[in-house]
């Protein structure tokens, strides 16, 4: 009876033991086993400009939460992806000054999203809104893309 006492415990943490073990050979494991989406790819855009939207998408534009008027615009341009695989989700990132290089949009470079990139090069465009009170033409800089190689958003 006194020798199964000494060993009860024993037997209880070989087990907790054991577990830990499992639960990090598992965690590695799934390090390895990580989605193909979660890789993100660079897409080079060139030849940025912009022009003025169609008047059935700047009819009655305001800013993002005031009632300001805004100014619609299109940047368009080209997206390389030099993989030979789409690209996925890609976010635009840039920045956009007005004529007296003060910035359009405050602590914000996303400036949108391209669906589907395919291999080689493509035209993209997003729509802008920019303060009616801001002087053009517009300054576009620092330009890029980044993309997944899977669907990541539905």
């Amino acid at each position: 009876m006194f020798m199964l006492r000494r060993i009860t415990p024993l037997l209880h943490w070989s087990r907790v033991w054991s577990a830990i073990a499992l639960t990090i050979c598992l965690w590695v494991a799934s390090l390895s086993l990580s989605l193909p989406a979660s890789a993100l790819t660079q897409i080079e855009l060139s030849e940025i400009d912009y022009k003025d939207c169609p008047e059935a998408l700047s009819e009655g534009l305001l800013v993002s939460g005031s009632s300001a008027e805004a100014n619609c615009f299109i940047v368009y341009g080209k997206a390389k992806n030099s993989t030979n695989k789409p690209v996925y989700d890609a976010d635009i990132f840039g920045r956009v000054y007005d004529a007296n290089n003060n910035p359009v949009m405050q602590n914000r470079t996303r400036l949108g999203l391209i669906d589907e990139v395919p291999p080689g090069i493509s035209d993209f465009e997003l729509r802008i809104s920019v303060a009616a009170n801001q002087p053009t033409p517009l300054k576009l800089e620092q330009f890029k893309a980044t993309g997944f190689s899977g669907r990541v958003r539905r």
